[in-house]
């Protein structure tokens, strides 16, 4: 867990009386779990999903397929139409969406074990890649997840107040 980091997104949060909603995948639940760790967590989460699979993006997610057209898979601009399509869906502050391959074997789309984008949608809007070169899944999905959780924590800072 990513206590310190989740307490600082949540301190912030609170003060400015902002929201944020995630969609994530490979982190299978784990940015939702820390974000929801902090008591009073129900003053700025308003949900989220795994979206894991095609099936699940669709029910849960209203991803406007012009948006996507011509958008590579597992691709910063990806992942911030994720993030964008979550925050419209609970009309939040903040959008955070990740995608990725934590392994052991790498995506269908040819990228290898140990890769994820992660974006932040919202007043500073944010995304970066994660390489962490390994293909140990459980490690790839914190290493995933905390990234994740360290991109919003900067973005919130870095936001005036």
């Amino acid at each position: 867990m990513f206590t310190e980091i989740a307490g600082e997104i949540a301190a912030l949060l609170i003060e400015r009386n902002e929201t944020v909603a995630v969609a994530e995948s490979t982190t299978g639940g784990l940015i939702m779990a820390n974000l929801l760790s902090v008591p009073g967590a129900s003053a700025y989460f308003q949900g989220g999903s795994v979206v894991y699979t095609l099936a699940s993006r669709r029910a849960f997610l209203d991803l406007e397929a012009e948006r996507l057209r011509g958008l590579e898979p597992l691709t910063e601009p990806m992942v911030a139409e994720f993030a964008r399509a979550a925050r419209l869906k609970l009309a939040t502050t903040w959008g955070i969406a990740e995608l990725g391959a934590a392994g052991p074997a790498g995506s269908p789309y040819g990228h290898d074990a140990g890769t994820s984008v992660i974006a932040v949608a919202g007043p500073n809007p944010r995304t970066c890649t994660v390489l962490t070169h390994v293909n140990d899944r459980p490690a790839n999905m914190q290493a995933f997840a905390g990234a994740a959780l360290r991109l919003f924590r900067d973005a919130l800072l870095q936001t005036s107040l």
